[in-house]
Order: C-alpha cells, then structure tokens, then sequence
C-alpha cells in the first residue's frame, strides 16, 4: 500500500542534501496528495538512547571541525537547550551529561576529558519513538550554521 503521510529528517546535515530531501519528500506528498511532516536528526537519536540518566547530550559531526550539539531529557525526549554548531572544546564547556550519544561523541567526551560516549546515527525507523510534538515538525531545513557560501557581489 502507499503511505498516508511522509516523515522527513529535516537535519542538521549537509545543506544539499537536507534541501534534496525536503524536495522530494515535498514533491512526494504532492503527487500522493498526503501529507508531509518533519523532524531533527539530534531528536531522533535522544529518542533511541538507551540510558538511565534523566538527560543526555546528543553530538552529530558537523564541518569546519565543528560539532552538533544539542541537550536532551529522556522521558519523554524533549530538548534542554537549544541546536549548535561548536568547536569540540567550545561544546565540551556547556555539557555536564555524563552519557553522548551521536556521531561525534567521542570527540566531545575526549574535549570533556569525561563522560561515555555512544557513536550512533540517526535512524528514520526510530521516528516511531518521538512524541508528536517533535515527530510533526513544519518540514523546512534544520541547518545548524550559517551557509558557507556567499552571494556574488
């Protein structure tokens, strides 16, 4: 059968390919006539964490050396702060959360100096484990930074 509504990561991730799935996703409900809703990267692997702790810090790679960070609550996950992009030392200074999830952990504990690190992905079967509140995002680009490109002059 054919899906009734699409749900779409709406990032952090690379600018073209964030844009590229919010495109097709878009062109998808339109020509199914369903609709489409969003949610972020940094949610979905808060929601997949398996922890005992009340709260967690999520961190994704993200370019120039950066990182993204972001605070979670567990039960249900909701965020405690709000998306950045920063240095792993940069981060490491506003994390307490013993426990990292996320492709860049391991660089955020290791700047940290302490914690545990999880090296996950983001995957779109976990979308089931987030409240609606952070499963029905307006599906537009979650970027994390400003672009690198400039306009011409």
């Amino acid at each position: 059968g054919r899906a009734d509504t699409i749900l779409i990561d709406c990032g952090p991730g690379s600018f073209t390919g964030v844009r590229v799935g919010l495109a097709a996703a878009r062109a998808l409900a339109l020509g199914w006539g369903i609709g489409v809703h969003g949610y972020s990267s940094m949610a979905i692997i808060a929601a997949a964490a398996i922890c005992d702790d009340e709260a967690i810090g999520v961190a994704l790679i993200g370019g120039h050396g950066e990182l993204f960070v972001q605070r979670y609550r567990l039960q249900p996950p909701m965020p405690l702060s709000p998306l950045e992009s920063l240095t792993p030392q940069a981060a490491a200074a506003g994390f307490s959360e013993a426990h990292i999830f996320g492709s860049g952990a391991a660089q955020l504990v290791a700047a940290r100096g302490t914690g545990t690190a999880h090296d996950r992905l983001p995957c779109a079967a976990d979308a089931l484990l987030l409240p609606d509140v952070l499963a029905r995002l307006v599906p537009t680009p979650i970027y994390g930074r400003v672009a690198d490109a400039k306009p011409a002059a």
